[in-house]
C-alpha cells in the first residue's frame, strides 16, 4: 500500500526531547508542542519513566502538562520525549552524504550572479587538509592573478644631446605619465617583486650636425648594468639624418633587479648625436608585470 501524506525520512529521524525547568510548588508546565493526551509523550523524572493517566503521575492535553505532585527545584530533574512527533531535521553523520544524495539543481537552480563583491566568498577544496574551505573574492584573485601591476609609462620632455658617435648612451627620462607602484626612479625601473615583466621602449635618434647622417642606430635593455637584449642597425650607404628605433622584451626578474635603456648612435663623420624628446612618438619607456 502506498504511503499517504509526506514520506518520512527514515534515516536520521529522532524523537524530540524537552527539558523542563522545575518550579517549586508547581504542578502545571507548558509543552513545546501540542499533544492529544499524555500517551503522546514519555515523561522522565529523576531518570525514572513516569506512568501516564488520570490518577497516575501526569496527564497532558494540548500544550498543558499536569503533574500529580510538585517537584523541588535543584533536587528533581524532568524531561519528556514526544513519541508522536519525530523531528526529521537531525544532521546526518559526518561524510555520510555523497554525490548521489545531492541534485544538480543545488547549483544550476540558483540565481546567477552578474558581479561579485570583494568580500563575497567562494567554496574551494583544500587538498592538503582534505576539507572544504571558503575564500573571499579578494584573496582568491590575489592567489590566481589580478591587475598587471606594477605598471609605468615614462617619456622624455626635451632632447638629449651629446651622444658620442659609435657608443651606447643611457637615456634619461623626466616625464612620468604614470607609475602605479613608484617603481621607476633615476632613469631605471626596479622590480618590487619576483615575476615576469613586459617592457617596450623607443627613441628617435638623430645626427646632430645634419651634415654626414647616421650610419648606425640601436636600442638596448640592461638588467643591473648587464646587457639583456638589444636591436642595432648599420647602413652601408645612404645615411639617414634620423632613425626611429623600438625594442620589446619580456624578462624574468627577481625583486630589486633594475632595468635601464640605452641608445646607440654612429655618425658618418664621427660627430655627436642626439635623442629627440617632447612626446610619446619620440622617446618613451613603459612596462608592466605579467599575471600568472
Amino acid at each position: 500500500m502506498a504511503y499517504i501524506g509526506n514520506t518520512p525520512a527514515e534515516s536520521y529521524a529522532s524523537f524530540e526531547r524537552q527539558v523542563f525547568t522545575i518550579v517549586n510548588s508547581q504542578t502545571a508546565y507548558t509543552l513545546s508542542h501540542s499533544v492529544v493526551n499524555e500517551n503522546d509523550i514519555r515523561l522522565v523524572v529523576n531518570n525514572v519513566v513516569q506512568e501516564p493517566g488520570s490518577g497516575k503521575a501526569y496527564t497532558a492535553s494540548g500544550t498543558s502538562l499536569t503533574l500529580s505532585a510538585a517537584l523541588v527545584n535543584g533536587t528533581d530533574e524532568m524531561y519528556c520525549v514526544y513519541l508522536g512527533r519525530a523531528l526529521q531535521t537531525v544532521n546526518p553523520p559526518a561524510a555520510s552524504v555523497g554525490n548521489s544524495q545531492t541534485a544538480p539543481t543545488i547549483i544550476t537552480g540558483q540565481t546567477a550572479e552578474t558581479s561579485i563583491a570583494t568580500d563575497d566568498t567562494i567554496l574551494i577544496h583544500d587538498t592538503s587538509a582534505s576539507a572544504l574551505r571558503k575564500m573571499t573574492r579578494a584573496n582568491f584573485v590575489s592567489g590566481i592573478g589580478g591587475d598587471n601591476t606594477p605598471a609605468f609609462h615614462i617619456r622624455k620632455s626635451s632632447n638629449q644631446t651629446g651622444l658620442s658617435s659609435g657608443g651606447w648612451t643611457k637615456i634619461t627620462f623626466d616625464d612620468e605619465v604614470f607609475d602605479t607602484d613608484n617603481a621607476f626612479a633615476s632613469n631605471k625601473f626596479t622590480a618590487p617583486s619576483d615575476g615576469k615583466y613586459f617592457f617596450t621602449t623607443g627613441a628617435k635618434i638623430n645626427d646632430t650636425d645634419g651634415n654626414n647622417g647616421l650610419v648606425g642606430s640601436g636600442m638596448r635593455f640592461t638588467i643591473n648594468g648587464s646587457i639583456a637584449s638589444e636591436v642595432i642597425h648599420f647602413m652601408n650607404a645612404n645615411p639617414s639624418y634620423a632613425e626611429g628605433k623600438t625594442l620589446t622584451s619580456v624578462f624574468n626578474l627577481t625583486a630589486s633587479q633594475y632595468v635601464e635603456v640605452y641608445a646607440y648612435a654612429q655618425d658618418d663623420g664621427g660627430g655627436s648625436c642626439s635623442i629627440t624628446g617632447g612626446n610619446d612618438r619620440d622617446t618613451f619607456f613603459m612596462g608592466f608585470k605579467l599575471i600568472g
